[in-house]
């Protein structure tokens, strides 16, 4: 995994993720711009992202500054980089994205551990970039995401841990775009600051956002665009996958005809966590993330247009993240970060 330190304003770190990662910005570009259907132009796109650049200045400017940074720094109009991270103007078929395992004592070794597999197209796993910032105004972090810029998890130095899933709710509308909440997220230092931004009333729609601490704050903040519930830990552990799994959330599931890929994976996820031989620990863990047991998709996925393109390994207690680019089953994991 390529890792990169930045640090200094929103503005200079952003810069510094575009000089770094300029190649692999502008293939999330072109891959947006893939997206587009014959009965639209890509300044349409650009148009209908306006009041969602409008909702975050006004809410989280510095997470503006750091895309103007990055599109100097890498040569993007910063306009349609700001576009590409508008991921509810971009219709598609909806596919198997993220799984997720947390356990504390008494379910753990002791510690908070968390674990993620993050499944996109084959051709993004070359694009996933580890940076570190270090910021004057919010703890220091790390975070796993496309082209260093736009993440997909995350830890701070207040040992406050975003991972998570995405959704597919019907209630979108223009806000604060989900991806831009999740990076805004990452400035918290307590479990109550990350869990308001998660449902800042502005928001477009949400991700499920797995919001962990080190204290063993741990809960799914299973959000649509205008509801929201929380999912804490049963027994010490949870687990979640790409549909809603709240009774009272699954009125906002956009189709729930296509989610039976995310299904086979929470089942098999709780299914590992309930038989586990003894208390969580993160080789177990990694072990779970490796696995191939479910139908018709496995939490180890291997597919030529959806594949898992990273996996991490969290102790939120430690404070340490450990990596692999690629499947879990094959792919060596290594610290790619420390607290301290």
């Amino acid at each position: 995994m390529k890792i990169i330190k930045v640090s200094g304003s929103h503005y200079e770190c952003g810069k510094q993720i575009g000089m770094a990662c300029a190649e692999a910005l502008h293939r999330s570009l072109a891959n947006s711009r893939a997206w587009i259907d014959g009965c639209n132009l890509w300044d349409d796109y650009r148009a209908a992202a306006q009041p969602y650049w409008a909702a975050t200045e006004r809410a989280f400017p510095w997470v503006v500054d750091e895309i103007r940074g990055a599109a100097e720094g890498a040569g993007i109009d910063f306009q349609d980089l700001f576009t590409t991270a508008v991921e509810e103007i971009f219709a598609g078929p909806l596919v198997g994205r993220c799984s997720d395992f947390a356990a504390r004592p008494p379910a753990s070794d002791g510690h908070v551990l968390l674990a993620h597999n993050n499944d996109l197209s084959p051709a993004t796993q070359e694009l996933i970039v580890g940076v570190e910032w270090r910021l004057p105004d919010h703890p220091t972090l790390f975070t796993i995401g496309v082209g260093g810029l736009f993440l997909s998890i995350g830890l701070n130095a207040a040992k406050v841990c975003l991972t998570g899933n995405e959704l597919s709710p019907n209630d979108e509308r223009p806000g604060i775009p989900r991806l831009l909440i999740a990076r805004a997220l990452l400035s918290a230092r307590s479990f109550g600051e990350a869990a308001a931004i998660a449902l800042h009333p502005d928001r477009a729609s949400s991700y499920n956002n797995l919001i962990s601490t080190a204290e063993g704050e741990i809960a799914s903040v299973e959000a649509s665009a205008t509801d929201h519930e929380m999912l804490f830990p049963e027994e010490g552990w949870l687990v979640h996958t790409n549909h809603y799994s709240h009774p009272r959330m699954k009125q906002y599931e956009r189709a729930s005809d296509k989610i039976a890929g995310s299904i086979s994976r929470f089942e098999r996820a709780s299914e590992l966590m309930r038989a586990r031989p003894g208390p969580a620990t993160l080789p177990m863990l990694k072990t779970f993330l490796a696995d191939h047991d479910a139908s018709p998709v496995a939490l180890c996925r291997h597919g030529e247009k959806n594949k898992t393109v990273f996996s991490a390994l969290i102790d939120l207690t430690d404070g340490t993240v450990d990596a692999a680019v690629g499947n879990p089953c094959h792919s060596e994991f290594a610290r790619v970060w420390a607290i301290g």
